[in-house]
Formats: structure tokens, C-alpha cells, sequence
């Protein structure tokens, strides 16, 4: 009977079965209203059968009781349609379509930042306040955990969204657990991200909790919700249902500009301009929509606000919502706004440094791979060619080992530039690579793209690099290769252009080469077999060899730590040195690293039993390692013989491991690192900081130091954003108990602002260049 009493249209039949029932009693031998009976029964049945909840009962007949019947049922009948309305509107999800970027270095920022798939695997410092527990106990749980459980569902819709599209999720409202039990309204705004190496969500929660009662308080009590308005840092205007402002807040006044007496009585639209932010056409009026509509409007990502009461403009997030009286009709329309210019752009700088290289402001590998990527579509669905051309410099090795670093790196930004220059605004040029460069050139006919390689060629060969009181002549050797409908993937368009300038070099450098299928062939073999062979000749020959560079502590205030870290080379035929970025990657393919590993441990400890390099007590020094060797078993038992052999002790060595080569090689690592920190050996994560995964395993291995990846380091005098980051790095490792080395540290205002940030020891060419061990005593 409740089920059928739910239903208007079920209840009023109920009703007038009853009615007629009794009015039939009453009729009798009344033939009148008999018929008139008779009438009402068929237009019920009619009403019943249709389904229709608009038709209404026709209210006509000349027996003024049955008019009255038939009136009052279609009264019954606009009373439930109006119920079903208020209803349906009661239970409709509020879900707001706004999108926004959150910086990766959360634990500088008040919101709720968190890295999850389903299940969490990272959560700031900010998150472990809201609910109540250290953020590490949040680790693990599944994200639905966090929320209501009304909004569950819609969070594990979010993660299985993000696996199907590489586009900005739409932000969407919940109500988060909080450690109060009062529950904390949030704006929650997702981007993918890769951490520790697998797709991931970064997901950041704004409070909007002080939104939320805005919006109830405005249809409540009007002088409490303005004494709340004054108050709050947010904008907010009024209108009545015609859209006439009739109420602004003060920080709409600061917002806008103009005074709020002059607003009253006129138009949003009279006040100010609503534009899309990138292309400036015109985002409309959201308050007329929202009043015709009867619905929230947001207007977020690009929305760009320009007064006109003031000189002023600003990136906005702005929400138009219907006011609505006691009886549920729209009596108005509330706005909410506020600038987000910083924001948007603290996110697009991350973006920007996400697919940008730091050094010479080109785009970098993976920016300029999606890049090719979409060359690749338009080449097979519209048959657009295109062509890459790989660029490797000649004699950049000369500048880098006589000038330093900070030669080779001036001398890579004047080659950007150059390269810039040479190519038309549609074209991509991206350093892929230590002094490697690659261009796609856009719609390029394969002989135009010869002519522009060749000028390339010129232009590079006449650039003369000057470096304090040396000039510097250098070359680049280009291998270009087609990109058409029948080509592979990106990376291996790259790998064919790469193969092709191996040849243009191996036939005499400063020379240009246009990709066939014996390139990639004999650049494979070529190359391959003759680093494996010269690794080989150096383990036999012992032509390996080790350098020292020292690391500082600053202001003296560390008494204990890294001293000095043992660097690996490797002696060429005409007895020059190798850096190891040109070795390592062969040594990793043929698995020879854990055999060069052996040798840099067994030459650094019995250099130290000699004295070489000398280490002050309580300090230590610092040996490389390899993923290969943290997964070799015998590994461990050989330092640990080495150590017996020599009879240095343990508190004397630090060994430096990449967060990647222990998430390679985890049990064997975590099972290698345990047992030497247990007998005194210290253990840094190197190049912390390269990848957001660099949060995932700090509190999981007997770690002791962090050393800054060398990306931050440079610059940081001038760098806001590196300075920023660099600060969150040191006080996530105060949290964590751990002391922090900034490595390529490159000149002395670097180093004061290092100082200046808390760091606790530094190395790099502005403390002392990497000398040969023999000669450090």
C-alpha cells in the first residue's frame, strides 16, 4: 500500500475508485449523475492508461459536484507533479566540471595532495592532518576510503577514466572523512602522472567547505550568510531573477575594481568580461544561463576576467548557482569568483618544465616524442610528410673536459638558439640528449629538409665558442630519415634517424645523412661490438680508472658525513679519459656492471687502507652502484670480504644508489642495504628528485643522505621555481631525518644559496673539480 501511495497518480486513482464507489451508492436512482459517473470513470481510465503526468481530467459537465471532483483531482495531480520535481532535484549529484594542475611537491602546499590508483600511494603531510594519522598509515588504503561513502562510486569512475584517455580529468565535489567527524567539503582535481614508473593519479583537494555553506546560508538567513560574505577572500555577487545585482561582497569590489554602490542595479556583464584565456573569445554570460537553465554554470581552466570599471585582469574560476525560495522556485542567482592567476601559472610553469629541458629551453625527449607521435597520425590519416633530423655535435667533449660544465653548458644553449633560428616557427627542435638535438620538421619535403640539414651544417661549423681565453670550433653530424604512412613507431623513427647520423659521422663528421635500412644495421653492430670489446680490454688491461672529488660540509656545522665520492673513467687508447655516460649504458647491455662495480669497490677500499684519499674521522666516502650489482647475490658477501681483507671499517664507506636501481632489484637491494647499514656502512638515494617517484620508497630503506639531482642545483640563485623545489627536498628530509648533498654545485652564489636553504653538504666545480686518485693524498 506505500508503494502504491508513492505514486500520484496511483494514489489519486485509489481516491477516485472510492469516490465513485460511494457516489454510485448515493446516485441510485438518479440518472443524471449516473452519466456524470460514468463520464469521470472513462476519463480516469484514459488519465491511467496514457502515462502521461502533464494530462489532466477535462473539468466541465453541468452537475456542479462532479466539476468540483474532477477540479480537485487535477489539483491532487499538479501537487505531485510538483513533488516528483522538489524530489528528483533533491537527489540530483552536484558535480562541478572544473579542471586545475597541482604541483608535485606537495608537502609545501595546505591541500590534501595524494597519488593513488585505486589504492593510495602517496599522501602528504597536509592529508595525514585532515584525517588524523601519519600520511604513511594512509599508504595502501583504497582512495574510496577518504571519501562518504555517497561518493565512493563516482571516485572508482575517476581512476577507471583516467586509464582510458591522456586528456585533463574533469574535477568533480565530495565530502571527505575528516579527523573531526565533520566531514570536509572538497574540489578535487586530477592529472596523470607516472610514479615509480606505472601510470598513477596526483590528486589534490581543495577546501571549499566555506563554498558549500555559502551556497545553503544564501537560501536560509541573509544577514548571517553577508556577515559570512565579508568575511571570506572569495568574490561574491548577488542577483535578483531578472539578473540585477543586488548584493556584492567586498572582495568582489577589490576583485572587479569600482565601488559597489555603482554595481548595484546593473548586469554582470556591465561590470565585467568573461573570455576564454588562450584564444579570448567570449565565455558568454553565465548568470543569465544559470537563471534560464535553473542550474549551476561553472566556468573554470580558461576562464580570463576583464573589468571594466578598473585596468584589471585575471585568470578566474567562477560558479554561477540558482538562489531558490521557500517554495523551491529560482529567486535569484549567486556568483562566486576568485583569481587563480597564480595557480595557473605555478601549473603552467610545471607543465612547461615537464616537457621543456631546464638548460636550453627547448622541448625535451618525451615532449618532443608525443610531438612525433602526432606527426605519425597525420602522416597516416591524412598522408602529411614530415622529416626528422638527429643532430649530434662534433668535439662538444673538448669544450665539456677543458672549459667544465658550465662551458659545456653555455655552449649548449647557444646551440639551441642557433638551431632555433634555422627552422620556421612550426617546426620542433628538442635536446634529446647530453649534446644531442633532434627537429621535426613539419609538412617537409625530404629535399627541402636536405637543404635546411645542410645549413644547419654551415652555420654550426662557423659558430666560433668562446671560453675565457679560448675559441672552440665545433661541427654537428645530422642523419635525417622520412616520416610517412608506412612509418613505426616514434621511438623507432628516432632510433633510423639516430642510425643515420652514426654513418654521416663515421664518414668524416660535420656531414649529413639521409636514413636506409643498412644504417641502423651496421650503427647497431658497429658500435655494440666495439664498446663491448673496449670494456672487455679495460677489465683484462685494468684500464679503468678512479677520481676524486670532494664534498663539503657548509658552516662546519656537520662533523660526520660524505667526504669525498670516487668517480668511475675509463682510458681510451691515446690514454684519454671516458666519462662513464659514454660507457655505462654498453657495460648494462653485455652485464659486465657488476664486475666493474667489484673492481671500483676493491680500488677505492684499498686506496683508503693507504691513506688516499684521506678522510677525517667520521667522514666517509662514497662509492657508486649499479641495479645490476644491488641484484647480485654474491655481491653483498664481497664487500663484505673486501672490507675484511682491507680493514677499513664500514663507518667509512657510503654507497650511492638510484631510487630506480632499488625499485629494480627491491628484495635483493632492500635485503643488501639492511645488512651493511646494520654493520655500519651509510646509504644515500643519488639524484633524488629526478621522478615523482622519489617519495615512493624514502621510508622504507635504511637510507641516510639525499643528494639533490644536479637539475635543481643549477641556477638556483636565479631559479624561483628550483629554489622552491630544493626547499621542500630539505624539509622533507628534516621530517625524514635525513641530511641533504647538493651535487653540480657549478659557483659560489649557487653555494651561498644552498647555505641559505639548509643543505648540509655540497659538491660540484664550485667546491673543486674530480682529481685523479693517485694524486689526492
Amino acid at each position: 500500500m506505500t508503494e502504491l501511495l508513492a505514486d500520484p497518480i496511483m494514489a489519486l486513482a485509489a481516491l477516485v475508485v472510492l469516490l465513485l464507489l460511494g457516489a454510485l451508492v448515493w446516485a441510485g436512482s438518479r440518472r443524471p449523475y449516473v452519466r456524470e459517473v460514468e463520464r469521470l470513470r472513462d476519463e480516469l481510465h484514459n488519465l491511467l492508461a496514457s502515462g502521461e503526468p502533464a494530462q489532466r481530467i477535462p473539468v466541465n459537465g453541468r452537475l456542479s459536484p462532479f466539476v468540483d471532483i474532477a477540479a480537485s483531482m487535477n489539483r491532487l495531480l499538479d501537487r505531485g507533479d510538483e513533488a516528483a520535481r522538489i524530489a528528483a532535484e533533491a537527489v540530483e549529484p552536484s558535480v562541478d566540471d572544473r579542471g586545475a594542475l597541482f604541483d608535485s611537491l606537495a608537502e609545501t602546499l595546505p591541500d590534501v595532495a595524494l597519488i593513488h590508483t585505486q589504492t593510495i600511494l602517496y599522501a602528504n603531510r597536509a592529508a595525514g592532518e585532515l584525517f588524523g594519522v601519519g600520511p604513511e598509515t594512509l599508504v595502501g588504503k583504497p582512495i574510496t576510503d577518504l571519501l562518504r561513502p555517497a561518493y565512493r562510486a563516482v571516485m572508482r569512475k575517476h581512476v577507471a577514466a583516467a586509464a582510458e584517455t591522456n586528456d585533463e580529468l574533469p574535477p568533480f565535489e565530495a565530502q571527505l572523512i575528516s579527523n573531526d567527524d565533520q566531514g570536509l567539503w572538497a574540489e578535487l582535481y586530477s592529472r596523470r602522472v607516472t610514479f615509480g614508473g606505472e601510470p598513477a593519479l596526483l590528486t589534490v583537494a581543495r577546501d571549499i567547505t566555506h563554498r558549500k555553506s555559502l551556497e545553503t546560508s544564501l537560501g536560509r538567513g541573509k544577514l548571517q550568510a553577508r556577515i559570512t560574505l565579508e568575511s571570506i577572500g572569495e568574490g561574491v555577487i548577488t542577483t535578483d531573477r531578472n539578473g540585477t545585482i543586488d548584493y556584492m561582497n567586498e572582495a568582489a569590489e577589490q576583485l572587479i575594481g569600482g565601488t559597489r554602490s555603482a554595481g548595484l542595479g546593473k548586469r554582470l556583464l556591465d561590470l565585467i568580461s568573461l573570455v576564454d584565456e588562450v584564444d579570448r573569445s567570449s565565455l558568454g554570460d553565465p548568470v543569465a544561463r544559470c537563471l534560464s537553465e535553473r542550474r549551476r554554470v561553472n566556468l573554470g581552466r580558461r576562464a580570463f576576467l576583464l573589468s571594466k570599471q578598473a585596468e584589471r585582469e585575471f585568470s578566474t574560476e567562477l560558479t554561477a548557482s540558482p538562489i531558490r525560495g521557500p517554495d523551491g522556485q529560482v529567486a535569484g542567482c549567486v556568483v562566486i569568483f576568485h583569481d587563480v592567476s597564480e595557480l595557473r601559472g605555478l601549473a603552467r610553469e610545471m607543465s612547461y618544465q615537464a616537457s621543456h629541458d631546464a638548460l636550453t629551453g627547448l622541448v625535451n625527449r618525451a615532449e618532443f616524442e608525443r610531438r612525433l607521435e602526432a606527426a605519425l597520425d597525420s602522416a597516416r590519416g591524412e598522408g602529411v610528410g614530415h622529416v626528422v633530423c638527429y643532430l649530434d655535435l662534433d668535439r662538444f667533449k673538448l669544450v665539456n673536459d677543458t672549459g667544465g660544465h658550465i662551458a659545456g653548458d653555455n655552449l649548449l644553449r647557444e646551440i639551441g638558439a642557433l638551431l632555433k633560428q634555422r627552422v620556421r616557427d612550426s617546426d620542433t627542435v628538442a635536446r634529446v640528449g647530453g649534446d644531442e638535438f633532434a627537429m621535426l620538421l613539419a609538412g617537409c619535403p625530404l629535399d627541402k629538409a636536405q637543404q635546411i640539414a645542410e645549413d644547419v651544417v654551415q652555420s654550426v661549423a662557423a659558430h666560433h665558442f668562446a671560453w675565457q681565453d679560448r675559441v672552440f670550433d665545433i661541427g654537428v653530424s645530422i642523419g635525417l630519415v622520412e616520416v610517412g604512412k608506412d612509418s613505426g613507431s616514434a621511438e623507432s623513427v628516432l632510433s633510423a634517424a639516430d642510425s643515420a647520423c652514426y654513418v654521416a659521422k663515421q664518414r668524416g663528421r660535420g656531414r649529413t645523412h639521409v636514413y636506409s635500412t643498412r644504417d641502423e644495421v651496421m650503427a647497431r653492430e658497429r658500435g655494440e661490438i666495439q664498446w663491448l670489446q673496449r670494456l672487455q680490454r679495460a677489465l683484462k688491461e685494468n684500464a679503468f680508472e678512479l677520481y676524486v672529488q670532494p664534498i663539503v660540509a657548509i658552516g662546519g656545522r656537520n662533523r660526520t658525513g660524505p667526504a669525498a665520492e670516487v668517480l668511475l673513467r675509463m682510458r681510451d687508447e691515446s690514454g684519454g679519459s671516458i666519462l662513464p655516460v659514454h660507457f655505462l649504458a654498453s657495460a648494462e647491455r653485455y652485464q659486465l656492471m657488476s664486475h666493474i662495480d667489484r673492481w671500483v669497490v676493491q680500488t677505492t677500499l684499498a686506496a683508503i687502507a693507504g691513506g688516499a684519499p684521506h678522510l677525517p674521522a667520521g667522514r666517509t666516502c662514497n662509492i657508486n652502484l649499479s641495479a645490476q650489482t644491488l641484484g647480485d647475490d654474491d655481491f653483498l658477501e664481497f664487500v663484505v670480504d673486501v672490507l675484511d681483507h682491507t680493514g677499513v671499517s664500514p663507518d667509512r664507506i657510503c654507497f650511492e644508489v638510484r631510487e630506480s636501481a632499488v625499485v629494480s632489484q627491491l628484495d635483493q637491494a632492500q635485503r643488501f642495504i639492511n645488512v651493511l647499514h646494520g654493520i655500519g656502512c651509510r646509504f644515500a638515494l643519488d639524484n633524488f628528485g629526478s621522478g615523482i617517484g622519489s617519495f615512493a620508497n624514502l621510508k622504507t630503506l635504511s637510507l641516510d643522505y639525499l643528494k639533490i639531482d644536479g637539475m635543481y642545483t643549477r641556477n638556483i640563485d636565479t631559479d624561483t621555481v628550483n629554489r622552491e623545489m630544493v626547499a621542500a627536498m630539505v624539509k622533507l628530509a628534516r621530517t625524514l631525518d635525513f641530511k641533504v648533498v647538493a651535487e653540480q654545485v657549478e659557483d659560489q652564489s649557487s653555494f651561498e644559496a644552498l647555505r641559505e636553504l639548509g643543505v648540509d653538504f655540497v659538491q660540484g666545480y664550485a667546491v673543486e673539480k674530480p682529481r685523479p686518485l693517485q694524486a689526492v693524498h
